[in-house]
């Protein structure tokens, strides 16, 4: 009787391996079943995402009111530290929030003074600019049409005369969202008040309200947090100061009318990094070319040239290393990201939100310190 003779085990589990291994039989690859498993963790931290924006979009004179609170307590909380040391903390925040006050609402009114003190030789040389624009635009090179500029002029009038209506409804619209700044800016100063008297208090209590194990995460991300936001909104106001001098300096040296609100109105933009302050300058440009002609308009615009690289090469590095160093591109998708969600008020919150993202990652992601 013939004895039939079986392969090994081992030989017989490497054939099966080898075509169970084959990419035809249907089995996943791994760079497939990584990028998947990828994939759908990006999708809940989309919808996360989208439902935190949704809440704060319901919410938004709060969430508005809330992050301008925290910017006053970044910038005023070392003022009311230096004064508590000769007076009650009570005392020391109402003394820095009273002074506080009391010089923006002094600079208001004298840009306030500014304008109306150069409002009607303003208009008189507006008058002539506009002649002189439209004569050196029927000149070479332009060559256009006197025609087609009164035409435009027409044009404009009878759009403001047919549209009246929209623009009354526009204007009600208006006072009423000033309504809603003036709301959030009162909420905001009550908010920052106890902030700054009482913020570690009111943190030290949140924290106690976690369970025990997520306390030290917790702890070191928000000092993270605490510390980006800090170090770039205290970087950013310096910046924009700084541009704000040298315009207001350059602007009056040149002759160019409304200096001072021109140089509040580039310290506002310079919250809006890579974008705001070439916009500011471009509007002290137009006022140059309408009051001073061609030539001085030329030189703001050479102005905004050196400005642009003296912010972008010298103030923002040597600024921005006290809060996280994000590169230019992530800056700018940033600013035209939060600009497209959520308007100027996105553009100006959106990069000191990556900025404390990124940061508290870069906590998270070490391993936890012994105890």
């Amino acid at each position: 009787m013939r004895t039939r003779s079986f392969p090994p085990p081992g030989r017989t589990r490497a054939r099966t391996g080898a075509g169970a291994g084959d990419d035809s039989t249907g089995r996943v690859s791994p760079a497939l079943r990584l990028a998947a498993a990828y994939a759908w963790r990006l999708i809940v931290v989309g919808v996360a995402v989208y439902a935190v924006f949704s809440v704060l979009g319901r919410f938004h004179l709060v969430a508005v009111a809330v992050f301008l609170a925290l910017v006053i307590t970044a910038l005023l909380r070392p003022l009311v530290g230096l004064l508590g040391r000769w007076m009650p903390r009570a005392a020391a925040v109402a003394v820095g929030m009273a002074g506080s006050l009391l010089l923006f609402l002094t600079a208001l009114s004298l840009v306030g003074e500014g304008v109306a003190g150069e409002w009607p030789q303003l208009r008189r040389e507006f008058g002539g600019g506009v002649a002189r624009i439209e004569r050196w635009l029927e000149g070479p090179p332009f060559r256009v049409r006197p025609e087609a500029l009164s035409d435009l002029q027409e044009r404009i009038g009878s759009f403001l005369s047919s549209h009246r209506t929209t623009l009354i409804s526009t204007a009600l619209t208006g006072a009423g969202r000033a309504v809603e700044v003036l709301t959030s800016l009162a909420l905001a100063l009550f908010c920052s008040v106890f902030f700054i008297h009482s913020g570690d208090r009111m943190w030290r209590w949140l924290r106690g309200q976690l369970p025990v194990r997520l306390r030290r995460p917790v702890e070191r991300a928000g000092a993270a947090a605490w510390r980006t936001f800090t170090g770039y909104t205290r970087g950013i106001v310096l910046v924009a100061a700084i541009n704000a001098t040298l315009v207001g300096i350059a602007l009056f040296l040149l002759g160019v009318p409304l200096a001072l609100p021109l140089a509040l109105l580039e310290f506002f933009a310079a919250f809006v990094p890579l974008v705001g302050s070439p916009v500011a300058l471009a509007v002290a440009a137009v006022v140059a070319l309408a009051s001073q002609g061609p030539l001085v308009a030329g030189v703001v615009v050479l102005l905004i040239v050196v400005i642009g690289q003296i912010e972008g090469h010298v103030l923002h590095p040597l600024v921005m290393s006290w809060a996280v160093r994000l590169h230019p591109v992530v800056v700018a998708l940033s600013v035209v990201s939060g600009g497209i969600a959520a308007g100027v008020l996105g553009a100006v919150v959106a990069v000191p939100l990556v900025s404390v993202v990124w940061s508290v990652y870069g906590v998270l992601r070490r391993p936890l310190p012994p105890v």
